[in-house]
């Protein structure tokens, strides 16, 4: 059996592409590091890849030229399949990875499809409650699904599934642990978020502290849909003594900062925040699209939301990841084709204003909030490989011939 503390386990992790799929990927990652673990981030040339990569630390980062299926690019499309294809197995056979975790998106076929002529143990993770077209597909090959959702269950195939939740990164952890021990050690038993921690996180931010925040956040690329959805409402709620951290997307930004401006509102915009726990941790209320990765760290943080699906999401997965949300009390879902400037407006009141229903979704999130999601997912991971390495050092005394057999030939 392999000697984890001289040659400690190889990991490769497929995450690219939004960061949806990257930062539920680099906290496994982190988790993986922590029990020694080499591991590589296999990531896309977007921006937003390449951006949040600069804060990984400790992890070998490398580039696919992959891009996603739309518009009907079939000849890019398999162009740069062929290519992150290529480049996976190159990767691969400079070093053989013990294992493959593909976090979905067009990033995730490639390398789970490279490895298998190197008999890793490969794993994907779908977060959403309607599975990808790449975890569809790769799902029959993986030796172990994880999923976010229990209902994605009957959707996948694959050989073998584990209800985990979505990982959130470490920070997340960081500010809701440092909020219960504030609250608990004041007598608040509710495990919420205290007083003192989001007023950090607000001046942290360049926010006024003591004043009811409403949190404006379109996903890592903005959505306009949003953000002309909320400029509607501006109007309604222009004596409210709120102010607002709106992350609009690099399209929007002058629109949306002239349109605050315009109305002389408390307001801090962005087109884009990497510190996504301080931007959870100041807010009151929240407005979100509703991806998978957005609603386990607006669980983990115990945030009452309006949840308004991206109409164009694949499979419309965005509105069944909300649906669920809502039928379970926690949070609003309002669709962006049904959604008036007076709807917005009463909503985000109910939920800066009234205590009652702040309360009923806080303790209705708590449900969806899976703080162990990227210990068990590394745990399973490391399982896997211990086993396969059991059994190799099981074939190789076997037949004493010093060769593993399964993986690979040997001389007669």
């Amino acid at each position: 059996m392999t000697d984890a503390a001289t040659n400690p386990p190889f990991v490769a992790i497929a995450c690219g592409g939004t960061g949806g799929h990257l930062f539920p990927g680099i906290a496994v990652a982190e988790e993986l590091k922590k029990r020694g673990c080499k591991i590589a981030l296999l990531i896309s040339p977007k921006d937003v890849d390449q951006q949040a990569v600069k804060s990984a630390q400790g992890f070998e980062i490398f580039t696919l030229s992959a891009v996603g299926l739309q518009n009907r690019n079939y000849f890019s499309f398999g162009l740069s399949f062929w290519k992150s294809f290529c480049a996976s197995r190159k990767i691969f056979k400079q070093r053989k990875p013990d294992a493959v975790l593909a976090m979905g998106g067009f990033t995730s076929a490639p390398p789970i499809l490279a490895v298998k002529k190197f008999a890793s143990k490969t794993f994907l993770h779908e977060s959403n409650t309607i599975s990808g077209r790449a975890n569809r597909f790769l799902a029959r090959f993986v030796d172990e699904a994880f999923i976010g959702f229990p209902e994605t269950e009957s959707r996948l195939r694959a050989k073998k599934i584990s209800v985990t939740g979505t990982p959130v990164r470490p920070q997340f952890s960081q500010v809701c642990s440092s909020g219960r021990e504030s609250a608990q050690n004041s007598g608040n038993q509710s495990g919420l978020t205290s007083a003192a921690t989001i007023e950090n996180c607000r001046t942290a931010l360049g926010l006024d502290p003591n004043l009811p925040t409403i949190l404006i956040v379109g996903g890592s690329q903005g959505a306009s849909g949003l953000n002309e959805m909320i400029l509607s409402a501006l109007p309604l709620l222009a004596d409210k003594k709120w102010q607002w951290l709106h992350l609009t997307g690099a399209n929007d930004f002058e629109k949306v900062k002239a349109a605050y401006a315009a109305k002389s509102l408390k307001a801090i915009v962005k087109p884009f925040l990497a510190e996504m726990d301080l931007a959870l941790g100041a807010a009151t209320a929240c407005v979100s699209r509703s991806g998978a990765s957005s609603l386990a760290e607006i669980a983990a943080m115990r945030l009452p939301s309006l949840l308004v699906p991206f109409p164009a999401a694949a499979d419309n997965h965005q509105y069944f990841n909300a649906l669920a949300f809502d039928k379970t009390g926690a949070a609003k879902l309002l669709e962006q084709k049904n959604a008036t400037s007076e709807e917005v407006a009463a909503i985000l009141t109910e939920l800066v204003e009234n205590d009652l229903a702040r309360s009923e979704i806080q303790n209705a999130l708590a449900q969806w909030h899976a703080p162990r999601a990227a210990e068990q997912i590394a745990e399973n991971i490391l399982s896997a490989i211990a086993r396969q390495q059991e059994e190799i050092a099981a074939r190789k005394s076997s037949c004493g011939c010093g060769h593993a057999h399964g993986s690979a030939k040997h001389a007669p």
